[in-house]
């Protein structure tokens, strides 16, 4: 049986003039992502729109359209004195897909999408100039992965990990920095605070020379041992609970499908109800959750 799958919007697009674009929502300093702003203007005003507008026919009006995805990029446009854009039209009139199913780029990812530019022979200065970038910030993060073990980047390149973070694992040995980011990943944090409390939790002959030194300054020597004993058994605590956790779900699951099944019985639900009828209650409770 073949299923057809209709497309969103219409494949080819069409320019319209910027006065007949209708935004949804007012841009705000406060917005998420605004702190990007400064260089999709310089991009834009670079090599200009990459991602088209996605727009909608405004019902009751001619030659009028609702701006469903783009803000950001009609802003620019508006603030470069732009007249038109480029645009794509939606065939419906949602814009929380757009809005929802946004994939931002992470440090590393831009960090490679850069060395892939230079490597095609463009200029940290064009770089900087295309992102609106100091030049010193764009040189400086071409070392930005130096001394990272590649597996640990693997595990951490479409994750929101910051460039302050990535240094710590700088201090770390190459089996300390990937037992590092899965521990991040698995917890979901990857501020440089628990960057740092994992390097102070390190032993000494895991980490790179001198950088226990550097960690410790302002600890004294019993309190640098004692952190690193509470840190290596929150660790073993936090694995062993990680390893238990599919198996006990599992089982609970297990559980779960059983006590349903028990309840599909009509005289085990009336022999609970007539003698144990909170314990009937917290079954038909059990078993209406979908998953445990």
């Amino acid at each position: 049986m073949k299923t057809t799958i209709n497309a969103a919007f219409d494949l080819g697009g069409v320019t319209l003039p910027l006065s007949a674009i209708h935004p949804i929502r007012q841009i705000k300093p406060t917005d998420h992502a605004f702190g990007k702003y400064r260089s999709m203007l310089a991009s834009i005003r670079e090599v200009g729109v990459i991602e088209p507008l996605m727009v909608y026919p405004q019902k009751g009006t001619n030659g009028a359209y609702l701006l469903l995805d783009g803000h950001m990029r009609l802003k620019a446009l508006h603030e470069l004195k732009r007249t038109e854009a480029f645009c794509l039209i939606s065939n419906d009139d949602d814009a929380f897909t757009y809005n929802d199913k946004v994939s931002r780029l992470s440090l590393i990812q831009e960090h490679a999408m850069i060395m892939r530019s230079i490597e095609l022979g463009v200029s940290a200065e064009q770089i900087a100039k295309a992102l609106d970038l100091d030049v010193a910030k764009i040189k400086a993060s071409l070392n930005l992965l130096d001394g990272i073990h590649p597996e640990a980047v693997e595990l951490l390149k479409d994750k929101p990990i910051t460039a302050s973070s990535l240094r710590c694992f700088k201090k770390a040995k190459a089996v300390r920095q990937i037992d590092m980011a899965q521990l991040m990943v698995s917890s979901s944090n990857y501020t440089r605070g628990y960057a740092e409390a994992l390097i102070v939790g390190t032993p000494a002959d895991q980490l790179v020379q001198g950088s226990k030194a550097k960690i410790s300054r302002g600890l004294s020597d019993e309190e640098v041992v004692r952190m690193e004993r509470e840190m290596e058994a929150l660790e073993r605590d936090y694995r062993i609970s990680q390893d238990q956790f599919g198996e006990n779900s599992l089982h609970l699951n297990a559980t779960r499908r059983y006590v349903k099944r028990l309840l599909d019985n009509a005289k085990v639900r009336k022999f609970l109800g007539n003698r144990y009828p909170e314990v009937l209650e917290e079954f038909q409770v059990l078993a209406a959750m979908e998953m445990l």
